[in-house]
């Protein structure tokens, strides 16, 4: 978040001038963040819900010491056709820490499209995903989270 250096409303990343009192804004000041994002795949070998979780939290707290904007899980679907249990159990996890506020948010991968209102507002903020390939297939075997 970047706030104007006069009235201290919020001003898009980058701005120069604050649509609110229109002031100039110092070049130098703005603070310069790469986007960066991860995927981690944590079905990856097989593991039990229980390992998955552990690896879910692991995963989190090092993407937040590396500066990830955006983490993509991948946890599969299930071979139920109803979901999984990795998927479930991460879901349920990340609600949890969104409530706690260790994370922003999450996005499941079958809202996750540039149609859709959240995906949508996360594409303004990060151009860089208008890229993503999992944009464009709704996919409910991944999961976004906002770091």
């Amino acid at each position: 978040m970047i706030l104007c250096q006069v009235c201290g409303n919020e001003i898009s990343m980058g701005s120069l001038i604050c649509r609110f009192c229109a002031s100039e804004q110092q070049d130098h000041l703005l603070p310069k963040s790469p986007f960066l994002q991860k995927t981690v795949n944590l079905e990856r070998g097989r593991p039990s819900a229980e390992t998955a979780l552990r690896r879910l939290t692991l995963e989190i707290g090092t993407a937040k010491r590396e500066g990830i904007r955006l983490l993509t899980l991948i946890h599969g679907y299930g071979s139920s056709g109803k979901g999984g249990v990795i998927r479930e159990e991460c879901r349920k996890s990340l609600d949890y820490m969104r409530l706690r506020k260790e994370i922003c948010d999450y996005i499941p991968g079958e809202e996750y499209s540039s149609k859709a209102g959240p995906a949508k507002a996360l594409v303004r903020r990060y151009p860089q995903l208008s890229q993503d390939k999992n944009l464009k297939i709704n996919n409910p075997g991944i999961t976004v989270v906002i770091l």
